[in-house]
């Protein structure tokens, strides 16, 4: 058995930071069930361009692997009474929506507990349940923004930068991921649920770590560094040599007198200038020009051969095609292929995730569901027959004119 076989988590998730943690208790064995809105088209995800089409996309197929989808409308008496008694047979209720909204839909554990007393509420939410900013929507490049990531991106004097990808997004969904296993432990321990208000303003300003014990302790002003190098470590960032980028880090003393032999240059380990990390900090704008001039004599390939053999911790600079291509990619099984009917061969990534053997790599991988693909399925699994999936049906629990 996968170790999360015996969870089921109720979802009502949408887009990229909610799916995206619970695609990693999905295929850690958890039993998602993804809840769409008939009223909305479900998942926005499903309509990401550009590689969209009849409700589905790779977008979607990035972030929903292993999951089910269950198509219902909890507005509706009928829909709510079909998400209560799903609520009975769960261990949780997962979502990602503004802060106010889990109130208003009633998916606080106050307003399930009567239904579940066991049951985890864990809401993902840009900004929490509490402060001033809990009505506004949260998206990734908003609190890229607000927790001053972007202040700290980008070369010195140039405009201000997010990161590449939106990894608020993802270390929220990692975060309310924690979150929720953490509390349905308690639960089965205590035999009472809770709360869990996550939000990714709190992960974004948590992430600022170091730079902000600096800050707050002695005032230190984080500030954007040249080449993306580390604030205090020297050398530790990108080089330009004669035919692209590399990443030298110098993390610890002893790559620094191992750097000095490869640049063939060993006089700058006995400069007194550059003797410890504090010297070299301090003449950081003397040493680095001499090394980015050391650096661009030789091509990337050379480089890495030489300070991989002395044991310095180095990476050419690869763009997406070549990270996804890499040997390591390859051993480590990160590319998941699954079938769809239209997209044909969907290959994407699995999660870091990873609890076993080293080496094991028999997790089994289902693609993204068609929108209320498991109704049917889901409900009669809770004793519902034909006779009462019809009056569901009619009474608008799958939507108007829906059918699952």
């Amino acid at each position: 058995m996968r170790p999360l076989e015996d969870i089921r988590i109720i979802s009502l998730e949408q887009y990229g930071a909610g799916p995206f943690g619970s695609m990693h208790l999905a295929e850690l064995g958890a039993e998602v069930v993804k809840i769409e809105d008939p009223t909305s088209g479900g998942d926005v995800g499903r309509y990401v361009p550009p590689y969209a089409q009849d409700g589905d996309s790779l977008f979607f197929e990035s972030f929903n692997k292993n999951k089910s989808s269950v198509l219902l409308d909890i507005r509706t008496p009928a829909g709510r009474e079909v998400f209560h008694d799903l609520v009975r047979s769960a261990d949780a209720v997962y979502s990602n929506l503004r802060g106010d909204v889990p109130a208003k839909l009633g998916i606080r554990y106050s307003d399930l507990q009567d239904v579940n007393p066991r049951i985890v509420c864990c809401s993902l939410t840009g900004f929490g349940m509490t402060g001033p900013r809990a009505g506004e929507p949260g998206y990734d490049y908003v609190l890229q923004a607000l927790g001053g990531w972007m202040s700290l991106t980008g070369e010195p004097g140039g405009a201000p930068q997010k990161a590449g990808l939106s990894l608020v997004d993802y270390s929220g969904g990692f975060v309310a991921a924690i979150s929720l296993l953490a509390a349905i432990h308690a639960a089965r321990r205590d035999g009472v649920g809770t709360d869990c208000d996550v939000s990714l303003y709190d992960t974004a300003v948590s992430l600022l770590t170091y730079p902000a014990t600096w800050h707050l302790t002695e005032g230190y002003e984080p500030a954007r560094t040249h080449h993306s190098a580390h604030p205090s470590l020297v050398p530790f960032q990108a080089f330009e040599a004669a035919d692209g980028w590399l990443v030298v880090g110098c993390a610890k003393e002893k790559f620094w007198q191992r750097l000095t032999v490869v640049l063939e240059n060993p006089d700058l380990a006995t400069d007194p200038r550059f003797a410890t990390f504090r010297d070299r900090d301090r003449h950081r704008d003397v040493l680095v020009p001499l090394l980015e001039d050391l650096f661009r004599g030789r091509d990337v390939a050379t480089w890495i051969a030489m300070m991989s053999a002395a044991g310095i911790p180095c990476a050419p600079i690869h763009d997406v095609g070549e990270a996804l291509t890499d040997e390591h990619t390859v051993a480590r099984g990160l590319i998941a292929e699954t079938e769809h009917p239209h997209w044909g061969t969907v290959r994407s990534l699995r999660s870091p995730v990873r609890v076993g053997p080293p080496g094991d790599d028999t997790r089994p991988v289902r693609g993204g569901p068609a929108m209320g693909e498991h109704t049917d399925a889901v409900l009669r699994g809770l004793g519902y027959d034909d006779e009462w999936l019809d009056a569901l049906r009619a009474a608008g629990a799958f939507g108007p004119g829906k059918d699952s």
